[in-house]
């Protein structure tokens, strides 16, 4: 298998921060790989890296074999790159935003035409092409945005937040979409703190922490490191969230967590199935009445919290808060 980003001892200090702390990091061509940390972990810096917006202090990092710091003008023909948010003008057509920027990428007409009407196509945006762009849908922009780094055909696509602030229907769309793209031959390298994303999309999840690879390996295999099982309780009432919680502290290796949006309270467990037992008849005798009662593996939510300390946080809107330190 071949790699699409090899990156080895990477440094990068902004004054007394190490913002990258010799980290490694491979990428396999031919599959999403996503990129999750906590706030100030590093992802932002890597991603500029690449990028090739900022120098490195010591380390090697090559994309397609391609040495980013001797080569840069190489690089940022093999990459594109699409923000948190759409930087699409919306006083002009999606064809005409898309044929704008192939233009500027050095392609003459005939080849920005052919480029521009491949990457509608492989959107789904070809009937609104030729709308104004402030007709457009959030996830109809977040996807014409994707195509303004794709018409300049790139072998590597780094997506920082691709469906930041979008609701879940534009968001499922903008999953298909890289999807697509992959299967298509594009590679992605995806940061996020959506992890359901990352479940959904990547092959390969790398989590950093302080500037360090923590671990890496396809979501599945994260979640069986954690080696924990998870017990779920809903409550009929949710005015017995509190009893629940203590049912379930006498089980738990860790504070038991309530969610009080789904009415649901967790608890990190070995040996769960024996006491998932312990859990029903404590229920039981305490007569507690429950609508549902599960034992199922950690989510990726939940392998991140583990190995950073960190929850994905949340912004005032609701979205994950997107801010990197580093």
């Amino acid at each position: 298998m071949t790699t699409i980003i090899e990156a080895h001892g990477l440094v990068k200090r902004f004054g007394k921060v190490s913002a990258l702390d010799h980290l490694d990091l491979l990428a396999e061509s031919g599959y999403v790989t996503a990129l999750l940390g906590p706030n100030g972990a590093g992802k932002t810096t890597f991603v500029s890296a690449l990028a090739t917006l900022l120098r490195l202090d010591a380390g090697e990092l090559r994309v397609a074999n391609v040495d980013v710091k001797s080569q840069p003008a190489r690089v940022r023909r093999i990459i594109g790159l699409a923000g948190q948010y759409a930087s699409v003008e919306p006083a002009m057509t999606g064809r005409e935003n898309l044929e704008m920027i192939a233009r500027l990428f050095g392609l003459d007409r005939r080849s920005a035409r052919s480029s521009v009407e491949e990457v509608l196509e492989r959107l789904d945006l070809v009937e609104a092409g030729g709308r104004l762009v402030r007709t457009y849908s959030g996830g109809m922009r977040r996807r014409l945005d994707l195509g303004a780094s794709l018409v300049g055909r790139p072998r590597l696509l780094l997506l920082d937040e691709p469906t930041s602030g979008l609701d879940p229907r534009s968001r499922i769309e903008i999953w298909d979409s890289i999807r697509n793209l992959v299967a298509d031959g594009t590679d992605v390298l995806l940061t996020t703190q959506y992890l359901e994303e990352a479940d959904q999309l990547a092959r390969n999840v790398v989590i950093i922490d302080h500037g360090r690879v923590i671990a890496a390996g396809p979501p599945d295999d994260l979640k069986n490191r954690a080696g924990r099982d998870v017990i779920e309780v809903r409550p009929r009432a949710a005015g017995d969230m509190p009893a629940v919680e203590g049912v379930l502290a006498t089980v738990a290796i860790e504070t038991p967590r309530s969610d009080l949006d789904t009415r649901r309270v967790s608890a990190v467990v070995e040996g769960g199935s024996e006491q998932l037992t312990l859990v029903v008849r404590s229920l039981d005798d305490r007569h507690i009445a429950v609508d549902d009662i599960s034992l199922r593996r950690p989510t990726l939510d939940e392998v991140f919290l583990a190995l950073t300390g960190n929850a994905p946080t949340r912004g005032p809107d609701g979205d994950e808060s997107t801010a990197d330190a580093a």
